[in-house]
């Protein structure tokens, strides 16, 4: 399953699953409906050795490896797809309340970004998530350089990026934790961040559009984020001026 492609990486945060909601099967069969001709039907073991699940559904509803949805993929060498979803400790969320995250990966090239945006609506909505997003390989690196940690007197984020609170000492769920490339924001989260203002976020609506749920996915930049080009860059930092919430920097 080794690959030296990029990917774009994708994650989102809902509430923790409680019984069988069917969330796990329902994001599993969104992302084969968003790529044209992707299967879903293998798992791997502890040496990565891919392993066939001729009944797959009846062993994701079987395996609800830490309270989500066990680790699954495609199989093609050249154009790995993979997903998994598990239950996040409460400790790390606003209110302590335990979350169910759902993380896919994908190759970045032209396929795969044509099918981003569909992915991140299909997943977001399948998962009843707050928020989510889907950035390129290694700008989490980035991000994780925005979080001020208590005490931390670490030198301001790289790229004039803002600094950002905590996920546990933000003030609810539906605030998302940082900005992406793209970006899901449930209904909740849109109307507490203030989303979308006709007046001041027409370039962001022209890059937006409506899930099924009645939330969206606003796209930053045409192309994949890249944090070397300035006006990726550009696009970023006046979104985190546009909505301080995110990531809690809105004055109280």
């Amino acid at each position: 399953m080794a690959t030296t492609k990029k990917h774009l990486r994708l994650a989102v945060y809902a509430p923790a699953i409680v019984g069988d909601d069917g969330r796990p099967l329902a994001i599993v069969h969104g992302m084969e409906s968003a790529v044209p001709g992707l299967r879903l039907g293998w798992t791997s073991s502890e040496t990565e050795e891919l392993i066939e699940l001729p009944h797959r559904d009846e062993w994701v509803e079987a395996n609800r490896t830490d309270g989500g949805l066990p680790f699954l993929c495609n199989d093609d060498e050249k154009h790995v797809v993979t997903v998994a979803g598990w239950e996040s400790p409460g400790r790390i969320a606003p209110g302590s309340r335990p979350r169910f995250e759902v993380h896919a990966d994908w190759p970045l090239d032209e396929a795969g970004i044509a099918a981003a945006v569909e992915v991140l609506a299909t997943t977001g909505d399948s998962a009843r998530a707050f928020w989510g997003y889907v950035d390129p390989e290694g700008i989490a690196v980035t991000v994780a350089q925005q979080f001020r940690h208590p005490g931390d007197e670490s030198p301001a984020p790289p790229h004039g990026l803002p600094f950002l609170k905590l996920p546990e000492e933000l003030r609810s769920d539906e605030i998302p934790h940082f900005l992406g490339w793209l970006n899901y924001w449930s209904a909740a989260a849109a109307q507490a961040i203030g989303f979308p203002d006709p007046t001041r976020d027409a370039e962001l609506l022209s890059r937006a559009r409506r899930t099924t749920s009645g939330g969206w996915v606003v796209q930053l930049t045409d192309a994949p984020l890249d944090l070397d080009n300035p006006a990726h860059l550009d696009a970023l930092l006046r979104a985190y001026e546009r909505f301080p919430e995110i990531g809690g920097r809105a004055a109280p």
